[in-house]
C-alpha cells in the first residue's frame, strides 16, 4: 500500500470532442506508463458514441473503454458524467447549445464526481484537465489539488489567445472597425496577419457562448500550475521559450499511440471502414486522402466544388464523408452521379482509422480541414498537406503548415474555391517539383518529430522534467 500512496494520482478531464479526446486518452495512458495512477472522466455523450461505433461492443455504452489497458498493468480507472444535455440530443446540430452546456451545467457535474473520487482511496493529487474547461482551477483549488492545464493544440494558438487583452488594446480584437494590418507585438510570435489567426479572434460579434468560453477558459489557465501542450519545442521555439517566462509549459508532443498503430482505447466516434485492401491495389504515394476531421462542418457549394475538382484531377482518392459532413438534416450531400462517375479510382467511407490510412504507402497527400492532431498524423507518415480551414484554430495552424513549415499548399487564397482551383491544387501536389520539394520538407519535419521522442529527445525530457516538479510540489506539500 505504500507504494501506491508514492504514485501520484490524477483526475483527467478530456474536452467532450473527439480531436480532444484522442490526446488525452494517449496522454492519460503515458502518463500511467509513468507511475501515475489516472482516474479518467469521460461524458456519457462520448462514451455513448465510442462504445456504439465498436461492433464487438455492443453498443450497450456500459463497457469501460481503458479494460485493455488495465490488462497491461496500468492504473487507469474510469468513469462517465452528464455534460448537462440528454444523450440522444444532436450536438453537432445544435453546437451553440452544447457550448452553452459546457459553459453553465458541465461544471456542477465535474464537481460532484471529483468530490467522489478525492473522497476514495487513493489520495489525489492533480487535476489534469482541457485547457479549454471554465472551471480547473477553480475545482482544483476547492479540493486542494494541483491543476494541469492540458493544452491539445499548438502553442501559438496558446500564445494568441493568451495575449487576447493584447491584440484588444491594439485594435485587432474586439472592436467594429478592427485593424488589418500586420500584428508584430505578440511576445514571442513572429508577425502575421490578421487572417491567420483562430476564428474566433477574427470575429466581430464577441458576445457568443464560445467567446465567452474562451475568455473564462484563458483566465482559468493563469492559475494553473503546468501547462502540458501537445507541440515540439523545436517546431514553435521562440514561441514556447516567451510562454516559458510567464508560466511552467511544457511541450511535451506530438501525442501519439504507442507505436503509432491503431489504439488499444476506443476515441473514435463512428465506425470506421477499413481501406487497406483497396489502397493495397494502387501504386505508390498515388492516392489522396481527403477528411475534414470529427466536427466541423462543410458548406454545401463548397462540398460541390471539392468533389468536382476531385473528379477533374484525375487522381485517386480516399474520401472520409461524415453522415453531418453539412448538416445533420442532409444525408447525401454530393453531386447527382458523382459516386457513379467516380468508379474504381476513388472509395467514400463515412469514417476510418486515420492513421492507418496516412501510414499506407499509396498515400501521397492529405486535403484536411487542418485539424491539429491531423497534421501531426500527416507530418509522422510524410504525407504532405492540401489545407482548406474551415473554423477555430484551423486558419492559424495553415499559417504553421504553409509558410513557416513549408510541409503543405493552400487550396485556395481566395474566399471562395472553384473546381478548377482544387483540380490544379491537388495535381500540383501529388506530382512534380511541387510534390519533390514538399516531401523534402516534411521528411525534415518528421525528423524533428522523431527526435522529440527518443530518451534525449526535447518532448521525453520536458515530460521527465515536468513529472520531476510535480512530485516536488507534491512532497513539498506533505
Amino acid at each position: 500500500m505504500e507504494n501506491t500512496h508514492q504514485k501520484p494520482h490524477a483526475i483527467f478531464i478530456a474536452y467532450p470532442l473527439q480531436g480532444h479526446v484522442i490526446p488525452s486518452v494517449h496522454l492519460a495512458i503515458k502518463l500511467a506508463s509513468r507511475g501515475f495512477i489516472i482516474t479518467f472522466i469521460n461524458t456519457h455523450s462520448i462514451h455513448h458514441q465510442t462504445s456504439k461505433a465498436q461492433p464487438d461492443s455492443g453498443g450497450g455504452g456500459g463497457d469501460d473503454l481503458f479494460a485493455g489497458v488495465r490488462e497491461s498493468g496500468l492504473d487507469i480507472r474510469y468513469t462517465t458524467v452528464s455534460d448537462g444535455l440528454p444523450l440522444e440530443f444532436d450536438r453537432s446540430l445544435n453546437h451553440d447549445q452544447f457550448m452553452a452546456a459546457l459553459l453553465h451545467v458541465f461544471s456542477a457535474h465535474v464537481e460532484e464526481a471529483v468530490e467522489k473520487v478525492v473522497r476514495s482511496e487513493p489520495e489525489v493529487s492533480c487535476l489534469i484537465a482541457d485547457t479549454f474547461f471554465v472551471w480547473p482551477s477553480a475545482v482544483a483549488k476547492k479540493f486542494g489539488l494541483f491543476y494541469v492545464s492540458f493544452w491539445t493544440e499548438p502553442a501559438l494558438v496558446f500564445s494568441l489567445y493568451y495575449h487576447v487583452d493584447l491584440l484588444r488594446m491594439n485594435g485587432h480584437f474586439g472592436w467594429n472597425d478592427t485593424r488589418d494590418d500586420t500584428i508584430d507585438y505578440i511576445p514571442g510570435v513572429q508577425a502575421l496577419e490578421p487572417k491567420d489567426m483562430m476564428s474566433y479572434l477574427q470575429d466581430t460579434d464577441t458576445s457568443t457562448v464560445c467567446h465567452q468560453i474562451i475568455f473564462k477558459a484563458f483566465k482559468e489557465a493563469r492559475g494553473a500550475d503546468f501547462v502540458l501542450c501537445n507541440t515540439v519545442q523545436e517546431l514553435e521555439p521562440e514561441t514556447i521559450a516567451a510562454l516559458q517566462t510567464k508560466m511552467p509549459f511544457y511541450a511535451i508532443g506530438p501525442i501519439f499511440p504507442t507505436g503509432f498503430t491503431k489504439s488499444i482505447v476506443t476515441t473514435s466516434m463512428w465506425s470506421e471502414s477499413d481501406c487497406t485492401h483497396w489502397l493495397d491495389t494502387k501504386p505508390h504515394r498515388s492516392v489522396l486522402y481527403v477528411s475534414f476531421g470529427s466536427y466541423a462542418h462543410v458548406a454545401k457549394e463548397d462540398l460541390s466544388e471539392i468533389a468536382n475538382g476531385l473528379l477533374l484531377s484525375g487522381v485517386n482518392f480516399v474520401w472520409v464523408l461524415r453522415p453531418d459532413i453539412v448538416s445533420s438534416d442532409d444525408a447525401d450531400p454530393l453531386p447527382v452521379g458523382f459516386k457513379e462517375e467516380i468508379g474504381d479510382r476513388a472509395i467514400i467511407v463515412p469514417w476510418c482509422c486515420q492513421i492507418a490510412v496516412l501510414g499506407h504507402p499509396a498515400i501521397g497527400g492529405f486535403l484536411t480541414h487542418c485539424g491539429w492532431n491531423s497534421i501531426l498524423e500527416s507530418m509522422w507518415c510524410r504525407v504532405p498537406l492540401l489545407c482548406f480551414p474551415l473554423l477555430t484554430d484551423q486558419f492559424t495552424n495553415r499559417k504553421l503548415v504553409v509558410d513557416d513549415w513549408k510541409v503543405g499548399i493552400n487550396l485556395s487564397d481566395r474566399k471562395s474555391i472553384t473546381r478548377q482551383d482544387v483540380s490544379e491544387k491537388i495535381n500540383r501536389m501529388m506530382s512534380g517539383k511541387s510534390g519533390d520539394g514538399l516531401i523534402k520538407k516534411i521528411e525534415e519535419v518528421r525528423k524533428i518529430l522523431e527526435n522529440a521522442l527518443t530518451t534525449d529527445g526535447s518532448s521525453e525530457k520536458n515530460m521527465d522534467q515536468f513529472i520531476e516538479h510535480l512530485k516536488a510540489r507534491i512532497q513539498k506539500r506533505c
